[in-house]
């Protein structure tokens, strides 16, 4: 049998064999052919829409949206490549400018030179922050307005210092859920309960509000709609969201009830 394992394919393109074997039960990739063994043989086409796959959760589509793109009949891979291609020459251009505003910032603060202050914020991306405000209103009304606003009150005194360690912090707290899940510990088991706590803390930290169990169960249902946030978790480890939204459900039901 000629073709990739599914270790070889693994191997190739840094994505884990658990991944792999979660796209081939989704219909999301499945292998050329099965042996008599039962190993997995990939081709060129499925190296080609692996690929396509990694593009995709790059860009941030959910992995259904991944297969539905892919599967459609009229589905071109070389306009699909010039398109990604367009998008990250686009997002290059605008890290460009993050590392140039780094730099004069940097340079300013040690005397250097002297920065503008509408210089500091080139390079960032309000329109981005703009859609997914957009995006909680159309979904759950004009009310959820109120606590988008609540939060940016309760975040303004944060300086940078404070924005760094909250990233790290929440950065070290999903690289545990990964290891949990991928160590098949149980979701409400007490080790992932104990780095659950910490989660809703690190919330209630940006939060005006004591974390309710329903704002943290609705926070949960929340996870699992958005796009972003899907693609964010799914990027980490396949299952990845549904097994932090099992988590949050029964910190939830237990500790917040």
């Amino acid at each position: 049998m000629s073709g990739y394992t599914v270790k070889q394919v693994a191997k190739l393109s840094g994505v884990s064999v658990r991944t792999l074997h979660h796209y081939d039960d989704i219909g999301l990739l499945k292998p050329a052919a099965v042996g008599a063994n039962g190993y997995r043989y990939y081709g060129k086409d499925e190296l080609l829409r692996l690929q396509q796959i990694l593009f995709h959760r790059e860009l941030g589509f959910p992995l259904d949206e991944i297969r539905q793109v892919l599967d459609a009949p009229d589905f071109d891979r070389m306009a699909a490549l010039k398109a990604h291609r367009a998008r990250l020459e686009a997002e290059r251009r605008r890290y460009g400018r993050l590392l140039r505003t780094i730099d004069d910032t940097l340079a300013a603060l040690q005397g250097a030179t002297t920065m503008d202050d509408k210089a500091m914020y080139r390079g960032f991306d309000p329109e981005k922050q703009a859609k997914q405000e957009a995006w909680l209103v159309e979904r759950y009304g004009p009310k959820i307005q109120d606590s988008i606003d609540a939060v940016k009150t309760a975040q303004k005194g944060w300086t940078q210092a404070d924005f760094d360690r909250s990233q790290a912090e929440i950065a070290e707290i999903e690289t545990g859920f990964v290891r949990a899940l991928t160590s098949g510990l149980p979701a409400d088991g007490e080790t992932v309960q104990a780095l659950t706590s910490r989660h809703c803390d690190w919330i209630a930290r940006s939060w005006p509000h004591p974390v309710s169990r329903v704002a943290y169960e609705n926070l949960a249902v929340l996870y699992g709609e958005h796009p972003d946030f899907r693609a964010r978790y799914e990027a980490q480890a396949a299952g990845m969201t549904e097994y932090l939204q099992a988590a949050m459900r029964a910190y939830a039901a237990e500790a917040l009830g």
